[in-house]
């Protein structure tokens, strides 16, 4: 952690729009100083308006506070917050050479000509897109758009770095080469960032701690293996990773698919019928039918012999399966 790495405190912070829509309910979070906070949520949660938040680009409603390492600074504006942002859509200056647009931060701050020179450098070679220095945003790839937007942010020296949907726009295996670089990024910088996504991926490899949402609301924070392995309520459970509820005689069981075993029927603790089996490299992943007709998801070996319409037997060690509080108390 660096030592000048900044703590945020929100307390009491909800927001509703001048229509009346309420796009986020109460709600208190803290992110330690040097930690990465992820926000995870479908579209509409309410997870960029807190990010919004935190930036300065939107204010609490009345009573709510956001503070910096103890410091009030609900009232100042995102120019005053010494905050980096990196946003989906990059933001780049069209009419500016990637180095131009490292630099315009650096320049509104009125840093001297050697200075900015220099941390420009920096950042080119950090982001290792020296060789891009004098191109034209249009003359980039989205890979390389994102590069030069992270560079602009994390040239100021922010003591936050916001980051909103910043792969979302990406194909599949740059978004997947570009969160090792991201996670590697964030870890050898030490700053203190939030980030928001719809992709629990994303969320589980980038977050010290996850906090997810739903209408509005915090369902659960914790760090990727508790909100995985012990989700607090439904929402979590099935947003989080795949659920299977199986019926037994005692009762719905939850199973996350690697926690399934499939084996002969007589042996197993319940019974399905193989419907799909869709072949994942390293893994199997078999639909089934249980009993009761629900279906259900589990992982089998890459080579399983088994077939569509084969009958399967359910099995599982005692500690495997998931325990919902809301769901045992309704019980």
């Amino acid at each position: 952690m660096r030592a000048d790495a900044t703590t945020i405190e929100l307390n009491r912070c909800g927001k509703t729009f001048a229509d009346g829509t309420r796009a986020l309910e109460p709600l208190d979070l803290t992110v330690a100083a040097g930690e990465t906070v992820v926000l995870l949520g479908p579209s509409g949660c309410g997870k960029t308006t807190l990010l919004r938040l935190i930036a300065g680009l939107e204010a609490p409603d009345a009573g709510g506070r956001v503070r910096f390492n103890g410091e009030d600074v609900t009232g100042l504006p995102i120019e005053r917050r010494a905050v980096g942002m990196v946003f989906q859509s990059y933001a780049l200056f069209p009419n500016m050479s990637v180095r131009e647009n490292i630099a315009y931060g650096l320049r509104v701050r009125k840093l001297d000509k050697g200075e900015i020179a220099a941390r420009t450098r920096e950042m080119l070679e950090m982001m290792q897109i020296g060789q891009l220095a004098e191109r034209r945003v249009h003359q980039l790839s989205g890979g390389q758009r994102q590069r030069v937007a992270l560079a602009r942010a994390i040239a100021v020296r922010p003591r936050v770095l916001l980051l909103d949907e910043p792969l979302a726009a990406l194909d599949a295996v740059l978004r997947d080469r570009l969160r090792v670089e991201i996670d590697a990024l964030l870890r050898r910088l030490a700053i203190t960032a939030v980030y928001v996504t719809h992709d629990q991926a994303e969320a589980m490899m980038l977050g010290d701690r996850i906090v997810v949402m739903s209408a509005g609301q915090v369902e659960q924070a914790g760090t990727p293996r508790e909100i995985y392995r012990n989700p607090a309520t439904p929402f979590v459970a099935d947003f989080v990773g795949t659920v299977s509820r199986i019926a037994t005689a005692a009762g719905v069981v939850l199973l996350r698919p690697e926690d399934i075993r499939l084996c002969e029927v007589a042996a197993g603790r319940a019974a399905a019928t193989v419907e799909t089996l869709h072949f994942l490299g390293g893994r199997c992943q078999v639909g089934l039918i249980g009993g009761d007709g629900a279906r259900l998801i589990a992982d089998a070996p890459p080579d399983t012999p088994l077939k569509p319409g084969a009958r399967v037997g359910i099995a599982w060690d005692d500690a495997a399966p998931l325990r919902l509080p809301l769901m045992e108390a309704a019980q």
